[in-house]
């Protein structure tokens, strides 16, 4: 409980102090720490375990090099490059356990890249004055990051300032503690859906997988989900990929803020992890529900999910946009990838009979899909509905294949 070390990073020419705070209650709990400074201008007031020099080397720079381009986005993203090699080396020699980085736009711009080199696990954390900001990328936010909003800590310490620090330190401290990063053994498949009430394959796909020696994870395809889904299917980490609802697309196609980002759909083909997709409720697009609608969305059909996210139906020209753009990413991709193309529906909501049920618009979908499918994905038109066994049936049926082949690890 003692021996957890957090490297604690930040602009010690103008944050020691409250860097220094930090520091001190995560060694008042316990926890031991190593300093890193990512300034560029100025020198901190105390000596610092890892120095501003140190980080610029680590990027291939050095502080004058970032002085002299007189720029200060140029200066941070050269601290930003040292900053992740640094702290993927310090990870890697068994310095650390956890990583904390505090704070403005500056400092987090820094952390994101920083953060993004340490393996999904290990915990990452950002006090931030912009946490949980629309500023934030979605592509550039680590599966696991944790933020915390840098209250009343712009300039000084303060009982405010000292509150959001303080439990920082207990959470990165506790994190540090508790964490169990993924050991390699089992094999993982990651695959995307919706709720049981909207998608059901993975109730029947989950244990089906279990039984032939793999571990399945299954995320949530709200925006974020989606994007450390890619995250980790561009690392690597998945052995295959059921990528059974990519409605976040669609999201991204027509401007929605509820997006995993441009990226969607490539990072397993970018990773030549072997692909198995389904377009799960791509007739919808899922925007801010307590937003002012964009008058792109007059006319469509709405349903207020929550007080969160209101879904728009598409019609039949939205429909084939959103299509292509399937066929777009798929086409990018380098290793084996199958296209499944459910005739009979893609939601539980556009049965015969159920409030979405559109003949017309699925056929321009499928229509659509079928004429642009590129020649490296392979195109099973499927007479069922995405929750059919059916749909399972050819989601193992390719599985097993690829196995056989040998294209799947495990």
């Amino acid at each position: 409980m003692t021996d957890k070390t957090i490297l604690v990073t930040g602009t010690y020419d103008t944050k020691s102090v409250e860097l220094g705070f930090l520091t001190s209650c995560i060694q008042q709990q316990g926890g031991h720490v190593l300093t890193m400074d990512v300034s560029v201008l100025g020198d901190p007031p105390e000596p610092v375990d890892i120095s501003k020099h140190d980080v610029a080397a680590a990027g291939s720079s050095s502080i004058q090099q970032a002085i002299d381009s007189g720029d200060e986005n140029h200066a941070i993203q050269i601290m930003g490059r040292g900053a992740a090699a640094m702290v993927a080396k310090l990870y890697a020699q068994g310095r650390i356990d956890a990583a904390i980085v505090l704070g403005g736009s500056m400092g987090t711009d820094l952390a994101l890249d920083m953060l993004a080199a340490m393996p999904l696990g290990v915990p990452k954390y950002i006090v931030s004055t912009i946490a949980f900001s629309p500023l934030l990328p979605p592509e550039r936010l680590p599966a696991d990051i944790q933020m915390i909003l840098w209250a009343g800590g712009l300039y000084g310490l303060n009982a405010v300032c000292r509150a959001s620090l303080a439990q920082a330190a207990g959470a990165v401290l506790g994190a540090a503690r508790a964490a169990r990063p993924p050991q390699k053994g089992t094999p993982l498949i990651g695959m995307t859906s919706l709720g049981k009430s909207v998608l059901r394959y993975m109730v029947t796909l989950k244990p089906e997988l279990e039984r032939r020696g793999y571990e399945v994870a299954v995320f949530h395809a709200t925006g974020m989900g989606g994007r450390a889904f890619e995250n980790l299917a561009q690392e690597g980490a998945f052995a295959c990929v059921f990528d059974f609802c990519t409605q976040e697309l669609g999201n991204h196609v027509f401007g929605s803020m509820v997006s995993a980002g441009g990226t969607r759909l490539t990072g397993a083909g970018k990773a030549r992890v072997p692909q198995i997709v389904a377009p799960g409720c791509y007739d919808l697009v899922d925007v801010i529900g307590w937003q002012e609608t964009d008058p792109r969305f007059d006319g469509l059909e709405s349903h207020a999910h929550n007080r969160l996210i209101t879904s728009f139906v598409l019609d039949a020209d939205g429909r084939r946009k959103v299509a292509r753009a399937h066929c777009e990413q798929l086409a990018k991709a380098q290793g084996p990838t199958a296209f499944l193309l459910p005739k009979g529906g893609c939601g539980a909501w556009d049965r015969p009979g159920e409030p979405l049920h559109d003949t017309a618009g699925l056929k321009a979908f499928c229509d659509e899909m079928a004429a642009t499918c590129p020649d490296n994905a392979d195109l099973h038109q499927l007479d069922c509905h995405i929750n059919d066994e059916a749909f399972c049936d050819k989601a193992l049926e390719i599985f097993d294949s690829w196995r056989a082949q040998g294209h799947i690890r495990g």
